[in-house]
């Protein structure tokens, strides 16, 4: 999530990026309204009477070498026609813009929308839920032969990066030991092309569509994705589904998704790491938070508040589940 400061509404920001792209003027300010703010500022728009979407975020809270590697592998997945969702190229011709504006620097990128519905608004038969195990799986298979100039950041660099936020927000013991902990369990991990790659990050029920028509899934937001292991994104799928489903349901949509993964790619003993991904995903999620909360501002409106005492509420319970000391 962004630093709290930034997640207010700027619609001028806005209108200044989407100055990069062809866009429909008509209704421009009742499709920006439709904004979402998390880890990034998403405003819709429309092109030609599609509906689009622009993303933006400060270049202080995002890596150069991650934009970029994130937009080559898109350009891969589409190449060998994956299903992700395409971006727009800027009226030069590029992928992506880094802008200098009144309200400081800012990174933007646009994309299309893709086909079908939300998986978290839909049944999630035992069929949907193989195919969104198969893509997953296939999403895999193609990241295990991607080989770009500039790649996005590893595990390792992310869990340096944990260690700054650590010692910047003097982040109490248990936060530290467990860090300490999980660097020693990943490093005695073997890394092999089966099961170390470029992985998704956010593979959640949100982030993919299924379209009834074509039986087929299609995946956005790619934002987060590093190199890890590939039992990471699994690890949170399923937490997704956790979320969704309950006793026999969630039993049966995991084994359907599980069979579906292995259409394409090797499961190669993932499960077993699965408890080991979720510590991960913990600490990682417990360092961006206490990076978000960390600045006050004089008469916060009262949603912030609401949202700061959420998170700082996450915050604790994730101090609760690291390991002892």
């Amino acid at each position: 999530m962004l630093k709290l400061k930034y997640l207010f509404e700027n619609y001028d920001l806005a209108k200044a990026l989407l100055t990069n792209w062809a866009h429909d003027t008509e209704n421009l300010d009742a499709m920006l309204a439709k904004f979402r703010i998390s880890a990034n500022a998403v405003y819709p728009f429309c092109q030609d009477g599609a509906v689009c979407f622009l993303r933006i975020a400060p270049v202080s809270e995002k890596q150069p070498q991650n934009i970029v590697g994130e937009m080559a592998f898109i350009d891969y997945l589409l190449a060998h026609d994956f299903p992700a969702l395409v971006p727009l190229k800027t009226k030069g011709g590029t992928a992506y813009v880094t802008a200098d504006t009144p309200w400081g620097s800012y990174y933007a990128t646009a994309f299309a929308r893709v086909r079908g519905t939300q998986l978290e608004d839909i049944e999630l038969t035992g069929p949907i839920a193989f195919e969104y195990g198969k893509t997953l799986g296939r999403l895999h298979s193609l990241s295990a032969d991607f080989h770009p100039e500039v790649k996005k950041w590893t595990h390792a660099e992310a869990l340096d990066w944990i260690e700054d936020v650590l010692a910047e927000h003097h982040a109490p013991d248990c936060a530290r030991s467990e860090l300490a902990s999980l660097v020693a369990a990943l490093s005695a991990l073997s890394i092999c092309g089966d099961n170390y790659g470029l992985v998704h990050y956010d593979f959640e029920l949100d982030n993919v569509f299924y379209d009834a028509a074509s039986n087929t899934c299609a995946v956005i937001d790619f934002d987060d994705g590093m190199y890890h292991w590939y039992a990471l994104d699994i690890a949170q799928v399923f937490d997704s589904l956790e979320d969704a489903l309950s006793d026999a349901p969630l039993e049966a949509a995991k084994a359907a998704f599980l069979d579906g993964y292995a259409v394409h790619h090797s499961l190669c003993g993932m499960e077993a790491l699965l408890p080991l991904m979720r510590r991960f995903i913990n600490l990682y999620t417990y360092a961006r938070l206490i990076r978000c909360v960390a600045e006050h501002f004089a008469d916060e409106p009262t949603w912030l508040e609401g949202l700061r005492t959420k998170l700082n509420a996450t915050i604790g319970r994730l101090e609760d589940g690291f390991l002892p000391q």
